[in-house]
């Protein structure tokens, strides 16, 4: 559905990106993730046909997207604090998206509308942060697009209102399956909801794999520091708090049987890291246990 392969975007012959390469190939919700600067939004405007890659190639449903209205029409991108009319009301902004979404569903768009109490009338401009994010998420599901982009789609929106995010989204895919690409900064909020899971880091695709074998990965250890150091042996270090003669460890491996079993045998305490901190740490520099 979606294919990049060796991707290179530069401005001005600053590297944003570099040799990226990734594909999603069946119907899925995929949730982004990277810091900030780490080219989530080139690759996202990339995939859309806003930019064209300096090298490699692009493919939406086997078409370069850039500067090409088929391809455009298999695409809904839906921008962070995305760039509607001054003049227009929810009505116009939902009535323009009608025209470039050709599987756009005015009951599903009315639908979602009320479910996020956003009235018709209302000028774009009078809206809150959270108002506009959730016309951006009824646009977004409503266009029934083959890949849909969905850029920091929770911002501003309050806990009811990121509760019925969650509803929609899952009744949405459930009743047209396809590509979903959810970029935020709170992957534990999302995470239930996707199948995989892309981090950008470095300019390219770090990790790129089912979300359940990503919920897997990341440990704490704790215990004293000869036992702890002794386990981990030439692991890698992505976080260490030292107490005394007590140290706990956050080492990048899965939380299985496995490692259980062997936790007990070595009488170092065990649990799993939260996947935030994990991705904050795997796109850290190495630590090392001294």
């Amino acid at each position: 559905m979606i294919r990049a392969e060796n991707v290179t975007f530069s401005y001005d012959d600053k590297p944003i990106l570099k040799n990226l390469s990734i594909s999603e190939n069946e119907p899925v919700i995929t949730g982004l993730w990277g810091r900030n600067g780490s080219g989530k939004t080139t690759f996202m405007k990339l995939l859309a046909g806003h930019l064209k890659p300096t090298k490699g190639t692009i493919k939406i449903m086997g078409l370069e997207p850039h500067n090409n209205i088929e391809a455009s029409e298999r695409i809904c991108y839906m921008q962070e604090d995305h760039p509607f009319s001054s003049i227009w009301n929810i009505h116009d902004a939902l009535r323009y998206a009608s025209y470039f979404n050709k599987n756009w569903d005015w009951d599903i768009a009315d639908q979602l509308a009320e479910e996020f109490n956003l009235p018709k009338k209302k000028k774009i401009t009078k809206l809150s942060k959270g108002m506009k994010s959730a016309l951006q998420i009824v646009i977004g599901l409503a266009s029934f697009s083959d890949v849909t982009i969905l850029d920091e789609p929770t911002n501003g929106l309050d806990a009811a209102m990121r509760k019925t995010f969650y509803k929609v989204l899952h009744e949405n895919y459930e009743h047209n399956p396809r590509l979903i690409l959810i970029s935020t900064h709170h992957i534990e909020e999302i995470q239930p909801l996707c199948e995989s899971l892309m981090v950008i880091h470095n300019q390219r695709v770090m990790l790129h794999e089912s979300m359940d074998d990503v919920r897997m990965k990341g440990i704490w250890l704790a215990g004293d520091i000869e036992k702890v150091k002794d386990f981990i042996g030439n692991e890698k270090i992505l976080e260490q708090k030292i107490a005394g003669t007590k140290i706990k460890v956050m080492v990048d491996l899965p939380y299985d049987q496995k490692i259980k079993k062997l936790a007990e045998e070595y009488s170092i305490s065990l649990e799993k890291a939260d996947l935030q901190d994990y991705l904050l740490n795997i796109t850290e520099k190495e630590e090392v246990l001294s």
